[in-house]
């Protein structure tokens, strides 16, 4: 998507933009943005819209029939206003953390045993990360924890790339997503942490992997016939 600036740059803090359209005085869509919106696990960015002096805090932001939507918490935009986005950098850098740790873990889990992620959801606190494995052993998650760990700290860089749609996925590890395909787009975006993990991802990610911090391991639950969720955190 070429208005989503955060998938070239997930640092972007600040931005100027148009506003396109105004629905119901609060649904706001810009010509370009750098919210990112709630999907994939990832939640949606907060911040702040300024347009003559004023501010309107941006308190959702979601994808609806292809365009990305941010909810203001109160009227007066209208189409044509030139505003400034502002992020919430502490928000979104722990998330960006978060992501990459997830994909870190991810990646272990699928080397080692070939699963696949059934689900994930990625909050301040804590990440879930729900998979298909038929064996459930707590002190296997731990090691496996451990060694996402190990591998974070390796300062390994985070890089972003495009490629066809039909090239990347001749990859089968390309999609670490059970029962999901990337959208259906000429160009996928690619997220590559240097040796340990690449696949098609739209979320927004650090630039090195010793950004993320300690990964640790919080619990782990057996949700069901090969259905199993870990948690973890980060220090």
């Amino acid at each position: 998507m070429s208005d989503a600036l955060y998938m070239d740059d997930s640092y972007l803090k600040e931005f100027d933009a148009t506003v396109l359209s105004v629905t119901d005085d609060k649904f706001v869509v810009l010509d370009q943005t750098a919210f990112y919106p709630n999907g994939g696990g990832q939640p949606h960015d907060e911040g702040v819209f300024i347009c003559n002096n004023e501010e309107y805090p941006v308190v959702f932001v979601g994808k609806f029939s292809g365009k990305i939507s941010h909810e203001v918490s109160k009227p007066g935009l209208k189409e044509g206003d030139k505003i400034k986005g502002k992020i919430n950098w502490e928000r979104r850098y722990t998330f960006m953390r978060m992501h990459t740790a997830a994909h870190i873990v991810s990646a272990i889990l699928h080397k080692q045993h070939n699963v696949l992620i059934t689900g994930n959801q990625i909050s301040p606190e804590k990440t879930r990360i729900d998979y298909n494995m038929e064996e459930f052993d707590k002190e296997k998650m731990k090691e496996y924890l451990a060694e996402a760990d190990t591998a974070a700290k390796q300062n390994q860089d985070v890089t972003i790339s495009y490629l066809d749609r039909e090239e990347a996925l001749k990859d089968p590890d390309m999609v670490k997503l059970a029962g999901a395909l990337p959208p259906a787009v000429k160009q996928l975006r690619i997220v590559t942490i240097g040796d340990i993990d690449k696949q098609a991802d739209g979320g927004t990610h650090v630039k090195n992997t010793q950004e993320i911090g300690t990964i640790t391991f919080l619990k782990a639950e057996n949700k069901g016939k090969n259905n199993r969720r870990l948690y973890y955190t980060l220090e």
